[in-house]
């Protein structure tokens, strides 16, 4: 058993899938699947159940997964406290996003962060919030910026910035008459929303007091381009956060926007991380950075 093993037991229960587990591990299939059956056959025990469609995890798997995601963030933070005792402010640095924050929020602050952090090698990943919790807990992942307060006892957060909720509405909808929107004017029938496993979702939701979308409910959107372009066809309204109106993309679409005045309409945004991480002036650092020149239409803690 090595740390190699570990990582492809974790990979592969994470994505629930043999060849996109190699795929991410960059190693081949064959590979990968004959590495986890001798640890396997080393431990006496079976890790996954498989068949030609789907791979299911067993029961003991799942314990051993986990204990496998611990070893490798220990592992992670060996290597992360060898380099910070060199230079904290050097070396690769991996930085999550969620869909609905990367591409409003990283225009804002990439050209200080390069400026400001010249030694640190920034690399982005984009994922849904599931996801890159998983991977700070496992080190794949050094800090990520969500919309939720952590969850994971071993992860700990600054807060950076509220981001109030905007409404999206077809030019020629019934809100345009309206002055002060609030989420109990919205007609919840037609709100459009992102699909399960984004926050945002469960966000719009919970501003809206909804315990589940509207019934009927046909579009699938993973995107809020996806969504704000459903809007522009008329097909219902949708909300978005303040900083994706940054940029005029939504000009040439024939849709208004309207802040929601409901004091609760918005969110937090976090700069989330292990709390083993001996970088933490790093970590403060960049998080000043990000929110060096954010715009007015959000309120930085």
């Amino acid at each position: 058993m090595n740390i190699r093993d570990l990582s492809y037991i974790v990979a592969v229960a994470r994505l629930g899938h043999f060849g996109k587990a190699a795929e991410s591990c960059h190693v081949s299939q064959p590979a990968l699947s004959s590495q986890i059956k001798k640890l396997e056959l080393e431990l006496g025990v079976p890790i996954f159940e498989r068949d030609k469609r789907s791979v299911r995890i067993t029961e003991t798997g799942q314990k051993i997964v986990a204990l496998a995601e611990k070893a490798l963030a220990v592992t992670e933070d060996i290597r992360v406290t060898a380099r910070a005792a060199q230079d904290p402010f050097s070396g690769k640095f991996r930085l999550g996003f969620i869909p609905t924050i990367a591409p409003y929020l990283v225009p804002h602050f990439v050209t200080k962060s390069r400026e400001k952090l010249a030694k640190l090698d920034i690399h982005y990943h984009e994922d849904i919030t599931d996801r890159l919790n998983a991977a700070l807990m496992t080190g794949e992942v050094d800090a990520a910026i969500l919309a939720t307060p952590p969850e994971e006892t071993g992860l700990d957060a600054i807060r950076l910035y509220d981001e109030p909720f905007w409404v999206i509405f077809p030019s020629r909808h019934a809100l345009k008459l309206m002055d002060n929107i609030r989420t109990k004017d919205l007609p919840v029938d037609e709100l459009l929303l992102l699909t399960e496993g984004h926050c945002f979702r469960d966000q719009a939701l919970d501003v809206c007091r909804l315990d589940e979308a509207p019934r009927g409910q046909t579009i699938r959107a993973t995107s809020l381009e996806t969504l704000v372009n459903m809007v522009a066809s008329d097909l219902g309204i949708t909300l978005v956060p303040a900083l994706s109106l940054e940029g005029g993309w939504l000009a040439a679409r024939s849709i208004q926007s309207e802040k929601l005045k409901d004091p609760q309409a918005y969110r937090r945004i976090y700069l989330t991380f292990r709390k083993s991480d001996p970088r933490k002036e790093l970590l403060q650092k960049l998080a000043d950075i990000i929110c060096e020149d954010l715009p007015a239409s959000v309120r930085r803690l």
